[in-house]
């Protein structure tokens, strides 16, 4: 479809974000059930709420524009879920798969701070200043919620490699009685 003005652009890329958080939250919900770190866990349930909340700011956004809410498929949002789900399957123990999660999160938070503060740029320049506010407090969350994610992933990158040195330890042990030591 061809973009003509800034107010296709704009809704353009509200149509591709409003898709991307619908795409999130059926991530987060899963994400919540596979994450079996409690905090990972609890930070997910939380974030999930207020997706849930930027849908709405966004159907608002689509409002005061004078459209009605439409989702565009969203690639990299796609993409990011797709990457997301094999990274959690493929994770051999929860530890791995508590660091998959944490790490898709990150990822994801990234991208939706990207494509808002792209669209609260462009508000902000069409003087639109209900629109970004709306924007904006989306922004804010998405920033709150990549920190959170960045100050947890430390953790547990260690608690995943606490369990596998204590693996190796057993499979060490095992070894060393079936030689006879």
């Amino acid at each position: 479809m061809p973009i003509a003005n800034m107010q296709e652009l704009t809704v353009h890329e509200l149509c591709e974000i409003y898709d991307a958080e619908h795409r999130f939250v059926e991530g987060q919900e899963e994400m919540v059930q596979m994450a079996s770190d409690q905090d990972l866990q609890s930070s997910i349930q939380q974030h999930l709420e207020q997706t849930r909340g930027h849908i709405q700011n966004l159907e608002q956004v689509f409002d005061q524009l004078g459209e009605e809410p439409r989702r565009e498929t969203n690639e990299v949002a796609q993409g990011l879920v797709s990457e997301a789900q094999e990274g959690i399957q493929e994770a051999q123990n929860d530890a791995i798969r508590n660091c998959a999660i944490v790490t898709a999160v990150i990822k994801v938070e990234h991208f939706e701070m990207g494509s808002y503060r792209g669209l609260l740029t462009g508000a902000e320049q069409m003087e639109q200043s209900e629109i970004a506010n709306l924007l904006n407090e989306n922004l804010r969350q998405e920033e709150e919620t990549a920190r959170i994610a960045e100050q947890s992933a430390p953790e547990l990158i260690q608690q995943a490699m606490q369990q596998e040195g204590q693996e190796e330890g057993l499979i060490d042990k095992i070894k060393d009685k079936l030689r006879g030591e």
